[in-house]
């Protein structure tokens, strides 16, 4: 059980509040071996979740497992009430679901520019997209013409959330994008974050270890543990760093 007295299983919602996302008794796996377990989870407009626990816990195959990088076992999954489950990764993406992975995924060869390029729609204004990166992380201004692989990794890390951002995504899937960066950066990161919910309503999904950086922003986290998905319960009240002892000391 959670520490948080006002935790709650999530309970379906009616036909006049559609959850951005929806995934009901999600099973998944490689090969023979299940790592998540009938996972089950909601997340509204504009809402934020963190999903913690213990390396090796299945929350990255969670999270794969929605866009369809891991294929689900069995288990449904929609987006705005268009079920997900079954399509191609990269209709998934079109549909509005943008996957910030925990493995490296810049372009180290391609340059600042090139690489937001890659997420943008083929007729979108590189230009306009250019300064809402800028905008949002003054350490990458004019820098557009520098390959990716030569900045630092808190600016790679700026870059990758850039390219994810500059989609305009209905939801925002995020894995350990923390990991490695020094607490400045982090907080940039943050920030970012902050502002995107703030200015389009976007709803996030974070997997993170840094319990500090994810309450500061999310509403609700949950527990994963061996598999399963357990209780979600409210950040507003809840002690980080309690949590944190209670689901990830080892």
């Amino acid at each position: 059980m959670l520490a948080n007295p006002e935790s709650t299983r999530y309970v379906p919602t009616t036909d006049s509040e559609t959850p951005v996302l929806d995934v009901r008794d999600l099973t998944a796996g490689y090969g023979g071996a299940r790592v998540i377990r009938n996972a089950t989870m909601a997340v509204a407009p504009g809402e934020v979740v963190a999903v913690i626990g213990k390396n090796g816990m299945g929350k990255s195959t969670l999270l794969k497992a929605i866009v369809n990088v891991v294929k689900p076992w069995s288990g449904v999954v929609h987006l705005n009430g268009q079920q997900m489950t079954g399509l191609k990764t990269y209709r998934v993406a079109r549909a509005g679901i943008t996957f910030v992975p925990q493995e490296k995924a810049i372009f180290g060869e391609l340059t600042v520019e090139e690489n937001v390029r890659l997420a943008l729609p083929r007729r979108a204004e590189i230009d306009t997209a250019m300064a809402s990166v800028e905008a949002l992380f003054p350490k990458l201004s004019g820098r557009r013409n520098q390959k990716a692989g030569t900045l630092s990794g808190g600016e790679q890390k700026m870059l990758l959330l850039a390219r994810a951002l500059v989609t305009r995504p209905r939801l925002l899937i995020i894995d350990e994008i923390t990991e490695g960066l020094q607490p400045s950066v982090r907080v940039v990161l943050r920030e970012a974050l902050e502002k995107e919910r703030a200015s389009n309503g976007t709803s996030i999904v974070l997997v993170e270890q840094d319990l500090d950086f994810a309450f500061r922003i999310a509403d609700r986290y949950a527990v994963m543990k061996l598999g399963d998905l357990g209780e979600f319960a409210s950040t507003a009240k809840a002690d980080w760093r309690a949590v944190a002892e209670a689901h990830l000391a080892v």
